[in-house]
């Protein structure tokens, strides 16, 4: 008795369409064949994923500057804070915020990186300047420190998809936008053509930001920043290569600090 396979290999999504790839496989070798029932369509598909998704070499407008040295810049969040803070000053670390942060420095400290940071820059937000405090005395070698109200916590843009648990006003989108924005401009590019030796650069900010950073940076849809999570006091490392290539070394990773301080609120 003559037997038939057909089975489903894969998926392929498209203007919001999802459509299964069906291949047939007669059971004889000679009658072997694998074909896609709905090839016309599907080749259209693939063929406008592939455009929508291909890299933007010249994406920090930088291509022509012949850079030679590579960028490692670590995204570190805040510790926990009082969220029950009126405003930005009662905002503060609680303590466990502070054990965090110094675990935080103790492992940046174990991986070697005092001793090839050229910069730590932080948010102005009493939170995020606690935490590099705290991280700084773990750190050994001197290390210069810079503050930017461009880190500043904030809505980076609309998500998609949204969240009924966190919609703030679409003015604070507006307003917060373009400063994060201005901020990823500032803060994420490839070296400088004068820069001859790597550098490795610390940002102490806030989760909303280093999510919208990534995005960005990947050159993924900015809008899915919120489907990313980060702990308290995580650490996200990005390299960015001479030739304007992007690598994402972690994303909040968090295995330095215990169980019972993990945190993401």
């Amino acid at each position: 008795m003559k037997r038939h396979l057909w089975k489903m290999v894969g998926l392929a999504a498209t203007g919001g369409a999802t459509v299964s790839v069906i291949k047939y496989s007669g059971w004889n070798k000679k009658e072997q064949k694998s074909y896609n029932l709905f090839s016309p369509f599907l080749k259209t598909a693939h063929a406008a994923v592939s455009e929508a998704s291909k890299w933007d070499n010249d994406w920090d407008k930088r291509a022509c500057d012949k850079s030679t040295a590579t960028r490692h810049i670590i995204l570190i969040r805040h510790g926990q804070y009082n969220l029950a803070g009126k405003g930005d000053e009662e905002r503060y670390l609680t303590s466990l915020g502070k054990e965090q942060a110094s675990l935080t420095g103790l492992r940046l400290k174990e991986l070697g990186l005092d001793k090839k940071l050229n910069l730590v820059t932080y948010s102005t937000m009493t939170r995020a300047k606690e935490t590099c405090d705290l991280i700084y005395k773990q750190l050994d070698a001197p290390i210069t420190l810079e503050k930017s109200d461009l880190l500043r916590e904030g809505a980076p843009i609309e998500p998609d998809p949204p969240t009924p648990h966190w919609a703030p006003d679409p003015k604070t989108f507006f307003i917060d936008s373009a400063r994060i924005e201005t901020a990823f401009r500032h803060f994420m590019h490839r070296a400088d053509p004068d820069q001859k030796d790597d550098s490795y650069e610390i940002l102490v900010c806030h989760a909303n930001v280093i999510r919208f950073f990534v995005c960005r940076a990947l050159q993924i849809p900015p809008e899915a920043w919120l489907r990313i999570s980060l702990r308290h006091a995580s650490i996200t490392s990005l390299s960015i290569r001479p030739n304007g290539k992007v690598s994402l070394k972690c994303l909040g990773d968090s295995g330095h600090l215990p169980p019972d301080k993990l945190t993401f609120e």
